[in-house]
């Protein structure tokens, strides 16, 4: 990070369109293929990593929007990124259309098979298992021996070199016609696809109901209607939901150590999956 210049930008030049837990993101007013994502005060070196990881994961050949300056307002940090005019996310599809879901989480398992069969580069990218044991070292809220029964469920996942997202769920996947992009690279890592499953498990089936009407525009029951229409589409015919549910479920759980870092606050709804590890 030595030596890196932000290009400094005017926000008067750009339109919020839409929140989260980390930043805002906001369009160009004059140039509609601009997209900037601006990072809250404090997360530098958040939005460093998704502007560097932008970079390598759309040169690797993945579909995701190109990248473009790394830059500040002179207090938030964030990176611009080309603007997918008419795009809609899967999750405000879902919700537009719920008599869809199983369509549209049929196509999302299709663009999740294709991200986990794609070798990467491990000399650009972190293992999401050193991803993981980094960030439960730097949890608060585990005791010692928590992080201990943790970090071994970890260490003893079989290591692969193919792609996770690190963030993989429905609003995080956009389509524009016939086109299909992930988006929100920042914990992108390669590793066991497992650890980004247990994301879509999570957002179906953990999430409070509040939280899915708020952030994915669809009602409960919808976003448990697509789990169980994903289940088969990427684990096949052959796999019960039973089965599936218990491999996948400590997977969820631990994706509380992401959710952790950016609420900085214990997150018991989601640790109810770790039962079997503590």
């Amino acid at each position: 990070m030595e030596g890196i210049k932000p290009v400094l930008i005017d926000l008067s030049d750009y339109e919020a369109v839409g929140e989260g837990a980390n930043g805002i993101s906001l369009n160009h007013r004059t140039d509609p293929h601009i997209l900037l994502k601006l990072y809250n005060e404090g997360k530098f070196r958040q939005s460093y990593d998704e502007w560097v990881l932008s970079k390598r994961v759309y040169e690797t050949g993945i579909p995701t929007p190109e990248p473009g300056d790394f830059v500040t307002d002179g207090k938030r940090f964030g990176l611009r990124l080309h603007r997918i005019l008419g795009k809609k996310s899967f999750a405000r599809a879902i919700g537009d259309e719920p008599e869809k879901v199983g369509e549209y989480a049929r196509e999302f398992a299709r663009m999740c098979l294709d991200l986990h069969s794609t070798r990467v580069d491990t000399s650009l990218f972190e293992s999401v298992k050193s991803r993981y044991l980094r960030l439960l070292e730097e949890n608060p809220f585990f005791s010692d021996g928590e992080k201990a029964k943790l970090a071994d469920f970890i260490e003893k996942v079989p290591d692969t070199e193919t792609a996770i997202h690190g963030d993989l769920q429905f609003g995080n996947a956009i389509f524009a016609g016939d086109r299909r992009y992930f988006i929100d690279l920042g914990d992108f890592c390669y590793g066991h696809p497992y650890f980004d499953i247990g994301m879509v498990y999570l957002c179906c089936k953990l999430n409070s109901d509040d939280w899915t009407r708020e952030v994915f525009h669809m009602e409960p029951e919808t976003a448990l209607a697509f789990w169980d229409e994903f289940v088969p589409a990427y684990f096949g015919p052959a796999r019960t939901k039973e089965d599936v549910e218990r491999e996948i479920r400590p997977f969820a759980g631990l994706k509380t150590l992401i959710v952790e870092r950016d609420t900085k606050r214990p997150m018991p709804e989601f640790r109810i999956a770790l039962k079997d590890i503590l």
